[in-house]
């Protein structure tokens, strides 16, 4: 009996014993994202700067555009019944109290009415240039990005791969798992150039969806303000 409770305790022991290794062992792998993107090296300073600025300038050229195209589907109607009962003034104040593209560029067309339709459709042309000019402002910056972003994540990794084999030749302390830690540790700045770089592009090409859509909505628009101005004429 005494012999069954000591094979106990020692069992006990030896539970105890493993738990608290395995404890170790999980509180040893358990790292946050932060631990690991400090691992990746000086370089992730100017990837997370990159990140920064991709995410402001997306979400600052996406309200813009977004507030540029906004148009209300009765727009171009109210417009038509103004000038075509010849109320230019109350055409002209609600183009003019409308914050958009499609409103400024209609509100200069408004103002030109009299003048030969050529004359109209250049200064609308004209306003329409400036304000697609506008909305592309800055956009490019997310190309950029999207484009050296990779590069410095290689640059980052070259650079800890160097580090890692002149620390090896220089101690002469080398192992398998030694190099492969090493290499995977330094793969952490490419993996997040790569990411910052997808995001950049993906960000890039869906603004530019948005101006493009905005661009055939003032299209339109302008189309539609000839064809008023043909109809008044008849």
């Amino acid at each position: 009996m005494n012999l069954f409770f000591l094979q106990v305790i020692v069992d006990s022991a030896k539970i105890k014993d493993s738990l608290a290794r395995a404890a170790q062992i999980m509180a040893a792998q358990k790292e946050t994202l932060w631990d690991i993107l400090l691992k990746g090296g000086p370089l992730m300073i100017t990837l997370g700067v990159l990140l920064v600025i991709t995410i402001f300038v997306f979400f600052e050229r996406y309200l813009a555009i977004r507030k540029a195209s906004k148009m209300d589907d009765n727009f171009m109607s109210i417009i038509r019944d103004h000038i075509l009962t010849g109320n230019l003034s109350a055409a002209r104040s609600l183009a003019k109290n409308t914050p958009t593209a499609v409103g400024r560029m209609i509100d200069k067309g408004i103002q030109r009415v009299g003048k030969k339709l050529e004359a109209i459709e250049r200064s609308m042309e004209s306003v329409g240039k400036l304000e697609l000019y506008k909305m592309e402002k800055n956009v490019s910056i997310l190309s950029v990005v999207g484009y050296i972003a990779p590069l410095f994540g290689f640059l980052g990794t070259i650079a800890g791969m160097l580090q890692l084999f002149y620390s090896i030749a220089s101690t002469g302390e080398y192992s398998i798992s030694n190099i492969a830690g090493g290499i995977n540790v330094k793969m952490i700045s490419s993996a997040s150039g790569l990411i910052i770089g997808i995001i950049s592009y993906v960000g890039y090409r869906f603004l530019n969806s948005q101006i493009d859509k905005a661009t055939h909505k003032m299209e339109a628009a302008a189309a539609d303000f000839v064809d008023i101005l043909q109809e008044e004429a008849r």
